[in-house]
C-alpha cells in the first residue's frame, strides 16, 4: 500500500474522535530498544562532569548502523535542526529527512505547488499541513521503494496536529530538541549564504556574546565558504530580520506544543547548544551516548 494513501487516512483520522491507529509503514521495521521511555534535559555544562551516573538514553556506538533509529529534530528556524541530523544520519547510516529541503525542491521544480509555496515562504508562513504531508509521503514511498530503512525527521512535525498524524503511521524512537539562545539564533539567521552553483550552506556571521548577570557567554565562529564558493554566496529569500522574527512568533505560538507532545510521551530530549559545531557536537553525541570514532580521529590528527 502506497505512503501517500497511509498518511492520507492518517490525516483523516486525527481530525476525529474515534479514530482508530493507522498500519506502519511497511519500512520501518523495529522500534530502537536501548532507549528508555523517559524524557530528559541534557545541559551541557553539568552533565558531562558526572558520566558516571545511569544513562537516561542507553548505550549507542558506532557499530550500531542499521538499527532502524526513527528520531525527530524540532528546534526554533534556523537553530541547525539540518546540520546535526545530518551528522547524525551520516553516523548511523539513515536518511536525513528535511521537509524545509523538500519544500525547497519544490520550489525549484516549477511544479504545480511552485507558486503557491513561493508567496508562504517569502512571508515566513507556515506551509499547510496538506502540502507537507504530500510532499513528506512522496519522499518517504521513494526511499521505501529503493530500501531505506529508519529516518530522521528534521522540520516535521510542527504543529500537533502533524505529530498526531506522524503517531498514527509509525513510532518515533526519539525527539532531540535543539534550543538555543535567541540574540545568538537571530544572528544565526541572517548570516545564513548559500552557494548559487553547489547549493552548499555556509554561515557569515560570528557570534561572540559576552557572558554577564550570570549567563555565560558563547562563540559560534563563521562557517566559511570554500575558494570557489566565496563569489557566488546568495541568501535565502526568507532570510531577512523581519521575516525571521515572524518565523520565530510562528514557532512559539504553534511549535512549542509539539514539545509538550513528546514530553508527556517521555520521548522528549532538550538540548541546549553551548556553541558552536566543535563545542556542541561532541556535548549531543554525549546526551545521546554515541559515539562517533571518526571524528575523534580526526580531532586527534
Amino acid at each position: 500500500m502506497a505512503v501517500v494513501s497511509r498518511c492520507s487516512r492518517a490525516a483523516t483520522a486525527a481530525t476525529t474522535a474515534n479514530a482508530t491507529t493507522a498500519p506502519t509503514f511497511a519500512y520501518l521495521i523495529r522500534s530502537l530498544s536501548p532507549f528508555s521511555s523517559s524524557s530528559s534535559t541534557f545541559d551541557p555544562q553539568n552533565d558531562l562532569n558526572n558520566r558516571n551516573k545511569p544513562a537516561v538514553l542507553g548505550t549507542l556506538k558506532r557499530e550500531s548502523k542499521g538499527r532502524n533509529v526513527q528520531w525527530v529534530f524540532l528546534g526554533c528556524p534556523g537553530v541547525g535542526k539540518g546540520t546535526y541530523a545530518s551528522r547524525l544520519s551520516n553516523l548511523l547510516g539513515v536518511p536525513h529527512i528535511s521537509t524545509g529541503d523538500l519544500v525547497r525542491d519544490e520550489l525549484a521544480s516549477s511544479g504545480p505547488l511552485s507558486s503557491q509555496l513561493k508567496e508562504i515562504v517569502t512571508q515566513g508562513k507556515l506551509v499547510s499541513d496538506e502540502i507537507i504531508i504530500d510532499l513528506l509521503s512522496k519522499r518517504l514511498e521513494a526511499g521505501e521503494a529503493k530500501g531505506e530503512s529508519g529516518f530522521i525527521l528534521d522540520g516535521f512535525p510542527r504543529t500537533v496536529r502533524q505529530a498526531e498524524i506522524l503517531e498514527g503511521v509509525t513510532d518515533i524512537d526519539l525527539v532531540i530538541n535543539l534550543k538555543l539562545r535567541e540574540e545568538a539564533l537571530l544572528a544565526k539567521c541572517l548570516g545564513r549564504r548559500i552557494c548559487s552553483e553547489c547549493g552548499g550552506n555556509y554561515n557569515v556571521a560570528c557570534i561572540d556574546i559576552k557572558a554577564e548577570n550570570g549567563r555565560p557567554g558563547m562563540y559560534m565562529a563563521p562557517l566559511p565558504p570554500p575558494p570557489q564558493c566565496a563569489s557566488k554566496l546568495i541568501t535565502r529569500p526568507d532570510d531577512t530580520e523581519e521575516v525571521v522574527k515572524q518565523r520565530l512568533r510562528i514557532y512559539q505560538a504553534m511549535t512549542r506544543p509539539v514539545e509538550d507532545f513528546y514530553r508527556i510521551r517521555g520521548k522528549l530530549l532538550e538540548f541546549d547548544l553551548p556553541g558552536g559545531i566543535p563545542e556542541s557536537w561532541p556535548k549531543l553525541l554525549c546526551a545521546l551516548n554515541l559515539e562517533d570514532r571518526e571524528d575523534k580521529q580526526s580531532a586527534a590528527a
